[in-house]
């Protein structure tokens, strides 16, 4: 990435200011404008999150917050109540509270001298979440959003769930949220108080995990902060981005159908990352065309931004199977709108190990599959973070306990742009059970890389608000839809469809191991949404700058870190397991003086075929040091299973100068709902 330290208008900082709430809790802020904003004042664009201001995001703040800044913004990037340097408690995503305090930071924002009274948001994850929440209350000012790895359905397209079935991110995610919500703010910003002010979050920010394991089917839990609900409700221009290794690519897809204000998506191949930041490359000059963005919406210059595609992908080349991918071969395509006329549905009947050619006439026969625990071990994550390694590898191994249909060997290319669909006629020896299909795109010397795929807990067969229990030998149909993609088959290669009965431990399995049987002929095929060859002669986007951005606050390594992504198995005790160990080291920041150190260890793991031996545990280590100020925390989860409940035991330690000041555990047990 390209350093800037030259920008149109130099840049003010404003380290720690504090916005006063309605309820008098005041909210920590950092603020970049432009020095000359109070005799020339400019728009606001607020970034809304709760991962430390001073000192997690710092560094990732200051290559971007500045540059919108320098070119005639005020960038301000907010701690959410109960986090970072803000007081008060944080008690879970989204909540109500949240989202009026939002509304009131953007009034306040807009009262300041040097705004001119007009506002955006932007974030990427939480605070791209809340962008589009805040959007659609309509507040006074707020003129656009930009939202980035986001979604308008929490329960359907989040961390949580997944076609039904429990994701196991929904554990690794909550731990995450229970180490950061322990943490305390600095001394150094709020003075005596930081103590009390750390009391209150150890005391009464919860163990989220409990609440959402408590919401399994798609209630008004989840239907809160949801703008699917009603995307009419959005009255503001919107930008939305994801990436391919992201978890929430299906939104964009979403919000360029279902919204009715100007809007363009933009999907690269990047993990959960900012695109100028974008791992697996390329990244792009994404502060560049957010500013572009800001210039139309908040200054309403007509820069022609809108003058192209609605939708901007990279379309990915095929690659063979790796965790992790410095780059992903590939080229920018553009959809004029969003369905494309450019993208036609080929249906591919399912055959006995085959997928048959459109049009195939295909007899009734029954295929059967009850795969063992060990398929989903090399998954990778829901949501990759591309640290550690975290991307599906070879799916042969796989496919050794799933049902597997292979297509022809490709004569031409075939390129897809959407979402793949199964359309399933089957039946189940058991009342709960699940599917997930993969599409794999299968080289000649038959390694297998996967190119998306789909779950669905078969009793949500119905829908996910009220599932019912399936009756065993009884034939339902239904559509499984499988992630948004953009990907190239090369002549040579052939497609391969795989089923398996569990996927763990992406997601959590059954209550006990299921028979599925899959009907063939008629109803059961895969849909692929097929791109025409010559589409590229009607839109071609225009390319992307490099990425750049200012120069990011200096930090130093006192300890290195270490990642490891191990999968193990024990052929004496026929225990398996997959350990992920995320361990950033002792970091410090340069400007502070200020040493923050985090360790992470995940451990997901079974025993043979016996679905009650499933287990998710987490550690996180979160500390904090200068001079003779030392605060340590240890956050413990473990979730069990039996039949019938989730086991969820969790621990939490705080530690000053050495000495144990907080110690709390959580014992709850979660009856399963058909999960």
């Amino acid at each position: 990435m390209r350093t800037v330290t030259s920008l149109p208008h130099p840049v003010r900082e404003d380290e720690h200011v504090e916005i006063p709430m309605s309820d008098g809790t005041r909210l920590a802020a950092r603020i970049w404008r432009p020095e000359d904003s109070r005799e020339r004042p400019v728009p606001a664009v607020l970034e809304f999150i709760p991962y430390r201001k001073r000192d997690l995001t710092a560094q990732r703040d200051s290559i971007h917050h500045p540059y919108l800044a320098g070119h005639g913004y005020a960038c301000v990037r907010v701690d959410l109540r109960g986090s970072g340097d803000s007081e008060g408690v944080l008690t879970d995503e989204y909540l109500e509270q949240e989202l009026r305090d939002a509304e009131e930071v953007l009034a306040w924002l807009a009262a300041r001298p040097w705004c001119d009274g007009r506002t955006g948001m932007m974030g990427i994850s939480w605070g791209g979440f809340n962008a589009l929440q805040v959007a659609a209350r309509r507040p006074p000012g707020l003129s656009a959003i930009i939202t980035v790895c986001s979604t308008d359905d929490r329960y359907a397209d989040d961390v949580h769930y997944m076609g039904g079935c429990l994701l196991g991110d929904n554990l690794s995610w909550a731990s995450t949220m229970f180490a950061y919500n322990s943490c305390p703010p600095d001394p150094e910003l709020v003075g005596d108080r930081w103590r009390r002010m750390w009391r209150e979050r150890l005391e009464g920010s919860g163990l989220w995990l409990d609440t959402w394991l408590r919401h399994q089917h798609r209630d008004a839990y989840w239907r809160h902060g949801s703008v699917c609900e009603d995307l009419s409700a959005i009255q503001v221009p919107v930008l939305a981005v994801s990436g391919w290794a992201d978890g929430y690519s299906n939104a964009v897809f979403r919000l360029m159908e279902g919204l009715e204000v100007p809007r363009l998506g933009l999907i690269g191949p990047w993990s959960h990352k900012y695109p100028h930041l974008g791992e697996p490359g390329p990244a792009i000059g994404f502060l560049q065309h957010a500013v572009r963005w800001w210039d139309r919406w908040l200054k309403d210059e007509d820069n022609g931004i809108m003058d192209g595609p609605m939708l901007r992908t990279w379309m990915q080349e095929s690659v063979p199977p790796s965790t992790a991918y410095e780059d992903r071969p590939g080229r920018w395509v553009g959809e004029p709108a969003w369905p494309s006329p450019h993208i036609g549905e080929v249906r591919l009947p399912l055959e006995r190990g085959a997928l048959a050619p459109p049009g195939t006439e295909v007899g009734e026969r029954d295929l059967t599959v009850q795969s063992p625990l060990s398929v989903g071990q090399f998954a990778g994550k829901w949501c990759s973070y591309n640290a550690p390694p975290d991307l599906p590898y070879d799916q042969r191994e796989e496919d050794g306990g799933s049902l597997v249909f292979d297509g022809a060997v490709l004569t031409e290319r075939l390129e897809i742009h959407g979402a793949p669909r199964l359309d399933l006629d089957f039946s189940v020896n058991r009342p709960v059970a699940m599917v997930a299909v993969r599409l794999s795109d299968v080289a000649p010397d038959g390694k297998a890389t996967r190119v998306t795929y789909g779950l669905l807990n078969l009793t949500h067969a119905q829908g996910h608000e009220r599932p019912r229990p399936l009756e065993p030998g009884r034939r339902y149909r239904v559509s499984v839809a499988l992630n948004g993609v953009a990907q190239a088959f090369p002549p040579g290669h052939r497609l391969r469809l795989s089923l398996s009965t569990s996927y763990w431990p992406l997601a959590w399995p059954p209550p006990e191991p299921a028979l599925l049987t899959v009907h063939l002929g008629g109803h059961t095929a895969l849909a692929l949404p097929v791109r025409r060859a010559d589409a590229d002669d009607e839109v071609d986007p225009a390319p992307f700058e490099a990425p750049e951005g200012t120069p990011p606050i200096r930090s130093s390594v006192v300890e290195p870190g270490e990642q490891r992504w191990n999968v193990s198995r024990d052929l004496v005790t026929y225990r398996s397991a997959l350990e992920v160990v995320k361990d950033l080291g002792t970091v410090r920041f340069d400007d502070i003086g200020l040493d923050v150190t985090r360790r992470s260890r995940e451990e997901y793991s079974w025993t043979g075929d016996d679905f009650t031996s499933v287990r998710g545990e987490t550690e996180w280590t979160m500390g904090f040091e200068r001079g003779d100020w030392s605060v340590t925390t240890v956050t413990r989860t473990v979730v069990t299973s039996t039949p019938d409940d989730f086991h969820l035991y969790a621990q939490l330690d705080a530690y000053e100068g050495g000495e144990r000041v907080f110690s709390r555990e959580w014992d709850s047990v979660i009856p399963r709902e058909l999960v």
